[in-house]
């Protein structure tokens, strides 16, 4: 494992609760976003050393941003990293949030791991998110509990919706329209792990496919064909 890994090992301020198969995930994904300015938004703020192990990790020009909705979590504020009260599936909380520091560039979803609600924050944020941002959201294991609003055949575990968006991704290719859900829009990557699913934004209008190589009648060319698809959503 790299840099986050022994960024939470080394951990001496406030309690980090992580699973280990995460990191080699977050790595992946919020890598390119190190030493960039960028808001990161922590939704689940809990015992606090997560927003202090992310701002170690992005570096100094990282605006740390931790909701949760237990008001002793503002105590975990500190130079850089900052405490909302509020609950995830509020959309008018969410929008002043967003209104306060601005569209994250990278969320990770880690609050009540309660379907309505992970349903809830990704479809009011995730649109409106900007190309390249990254929503990641873990401990999906509770999407197969009841108590959490889920079900291993339930259309409400986050698994299952989150297929949706590869789907998404993909109908363009379809010979009939089909049903479209517009969350999904504008969405380059979907990538499954165990209990996370990571959204990348960002995805081309046209695509675009070369032929390259020898033909025994022209020789050599750097490129024999050219075709292209329009991706319409």
């Amino acid at each position: 494992m790299g840099d986050l890994w022994r960024n939470f090992m080394e951990n001496q301020d406030e309690v980090i609760d992580k699973w280990r198969h995460y990191f080699p995930a977050y790595e992946r994904h919020f890598e390119s976003w190190r030493d960039r300015s960028l808001v990161f938004l922590e939704i689940g703020v809990s015992k606090g050393g997560s927003l202090k192990m992310w701002q170690r990790y992005f570096g100094p020009y990282a605006t740390i941003v931790g909701i949760d909705i237990d008001s002793k979590c503002r105590e975990f504020e500190s130079p850089g990293v900052h405490v909302r009260i509020g609950s995830q599936s509020d959309a008018p909380f969410i929008d002043s949030v967003v209104e306060e520091f601005g569209l994250p560039d990278v969320v990770l979803d880690d609050g009540s791991h309660h379907m309505d609600d992970v349903i809830a924050t990704f479809e009011h944020l995730y649109p409106l998110m900007n190309s390249n941002s990254v929503y990641l959201v873990e401990d999906l294991h509770t999407g197969f509990l009841e108590e959490y609003g889920g079900g291993a055949d339930s259309p409400l575990n986050f698994l299952h919706y989150a297929h949706e968006g590869v789907m998404q991704m993909n109908r363009h290719w379809a010979r009939v329209p089909a049903e479209r859900n517009p969350v999904f829009d504008d969405t380059r990557s979907v990538s499954f792990y165990d209990s996370l699913v990571c959204f990348e934004k960002g995805s081309p209008r046209t695509l675009v496919a070369d032929q390259v190589g020898r033909t025994k009648s022209k020789g050599l060319r750097s490129r024999i064909a050219t075709r292209t698809h329009t991706v319409v959503r």
